[in-house]
């Protein structure tokens, strides 16, 4: 059941991100990137890491995709409107898969009560020392701090980049 439903966010990853290099608009590339986004976090609570998923959900697919429609909005990228999404398939596709989502893990949580993974009983013993927040915050801020903070720095060149090349000259 498990690597079911991981070949099925895997697919929607990579479908979504063929779509935001084949979107026509950037609005619609975003929307691409935003179901990318969301079968990753599929894929995070299948491994358990509920708070990643979270997260994932909240600030990337929330507050990152808001800042870059503002940023689209800002440029007026989105002026020459032409339809992407052929409404009527991709709806119809939509709710299909994710009623077969639902109707797995509602099967599977009826069966089992739970979904486990392989790593269950390491990340119950780093949850159950620290507190969910701890066992990420810990090794984010001292292992992982310099990788994190390039990052931060990385999307920051990346949008000021964007805006430079995609600002029209007055």
């Amino acid at each position: 059941m498990t690597a079911l439903l991981f070949y099925v966010f895997a697919g929607l990853a990579i479908g979504g991100a063929i779509g935001v290099v084949m979107a026509r608009s950037p609005v619609g590339s975003l929307l691409f990137m935003v179901t990318t986004l969301a079968a990753m976090a599929g894929t995070f609570v299948l491994l358990e890491a509920h708070f990643l998923a979270a997260i994932q959900i909240i600030v990337y697919a929330g507050a990152i995709m808001v800042l870059f429609l503002f940023v689209i909005m800002l440029l007026n990228l989105g002026h020459d409107y032409r339809r992407d999404l052929k409404g009527g398939a991709f709806a119809i596709l939509s709710f299909g898969v994710i009623g077969l989502i639902a109707g797995l893990v509602a099967q599977q949580l009826g069966a089992s009560g739970a979904v486990s993974g392989p790593g269950a009983a390491a990340i119950d013993a780093a949850i159950a020392e620290r507190g969910a927040l701890g066992a990420i915050a810990d090794p984010l801020y001292t292992t992982y701090v310099v990788p994190f903070e390039i990052t931060g720095i990385l999307l920051l060149v990346a949008i000021v980049g964007a805006l430079v090349l995609a600002k029209r000259e007055v």
